[in-house]
């Protein structure tokens, strides 16, 4: 694993675009485990965080609001509902679409993911307080905001 030890050249320490990858590395296999431990996967939160949020919603604006493609979205909920964490049913204005609802053990599932989320966030943030952890993620919000903005 690469760190931003000394033996980093200087150009690369000093550089949050390398710092930045790097902690997005470690970010990612704590995810991936961790989800992996719990029988899931990151689409998996994505979607049904989205339900939780924004209530039953088509399968184009599930992609939309979690950022996945489309046929990983259709991917991703088919093993959903092989597990009856979600529930699709076809959209009463437009019958060539399916509506996709939340169910209850898709609720608990969330649940269950959310604790492993927030173990994982004490786990990346262990070295900073909580008020450092509340600027770093108000910053790396204003950075994501702001290139958001600027994409076609």
């Amino acid at each position: 694993m690469m760190t931003a030890d000394t033996r980093t050249p200087a150009r690369l320490r000093h550089a949050p675009s390398w710092l930045i990858n790097l902690a997005s590395a470690h970010s990612h296999r704590l995810v991936s485990d961790g989800f992996a431990a719990a029988g899931a996967r990151g689409y998996h939160y994505r979607l049904l965080a989205a339900l939780d949020e924004c209530g039953p919603s088509s399968q184009a604006t599930l992609g939309r609001h979690t950022g996945i493609d489309r046929s990983d979205v259709v991917a991703a909920l088919n093993e959903l509902a092989a597990k009856n964490l979600i529930e699709r049913s076809p959209d009463p204005s437009d019958r060539r679409r399916n509506i996709v609802t939340l169910t209850p053990d898709g609720a608990r599932h969330l649940n269950e993911l959310q604790e492993v989320v927030d173990r994982i966030q004490d786990d990346l943030l262990a070295p900073l307080t909580p008020s450092e952890r509340d600027q770093l993620t108000g910053l790396l919000t204003r950075i994501i905001d702001h290139h958001a903005k600027s994409r076609p």
